[in-house]
């Protein structure tokens, strides 16, 4: 009869021992990418691009009849403060839009940023004959006898950085 307990009580020991295997090379794994990314991180030290919308101009800015018709140039400074990295602007687009309606949308050519460098970026947005909700147009039309009209700028892009 003790023949008969002993291997009863081998089998969790071994399941024990797998569930223990399999649990050590995970954090062992988890360590290794940890610090990977951690020594990653020290060697390059990444830091946030910069970027100042540095000029912005309205021309040839005409309302009729609930339409809009106008040119908006802005000039984006981009600064890349890295000193290990270089940006890839795979992508760029820049929309104007005034109280949640656009109003004008671009996009720009895809280039290439060196690092410690500062690109310009220069954009031309037009709006031709666009049609206005009857409150985008008032508005508009109360602004532009103040002399100023206050829009929203925004650029969304697709980069890629490279060491």
């Amino acid at each position: 009869m003790a023949g008969n307990t002993a291997p009863a009580t081998q089998q969790p020991v071994k399941h024990f021992n797998l569930v223990r295997c399999v649990a050590v090379c995970l954090l062992t794994l988890i360590v290794l990418v940890g610090l990977a990314v951690l020594i990653t991180w020290l060697v390059i030290r990444p830091k946030r691009l910069v970027y100042t919308l540095e000029n912005g101009s309205l021309q040839h800015f005409n309302l009729n009849n609930k339409h809009i018709n106008a040119t908006f140039d802005f000039v984006l400074m981009a600064y890349n403060p890295n000193t290990k990295t270089s940006v890839y602007y795979d992508s760029m687009e820049s929309v104007v839009s005034y109280k949640d309606q656009t109003l004008a949308l671009d996009t720009i050519d895809p280039f290439h940023q060196p690092h410690r460098d500062t690109a310009r970026v220069e954009t031309k947005l037009v709006a031709q004959n666009l049609a206005l909700s009857p409150s985008t147009y008032k508005d508009l039309r109360g602004e532009k006898s103040s002399g100023e009209i206050e829009v929203d700028v925004h650029y969304k892009s697709r980069v890629r950085f490279k060491v």
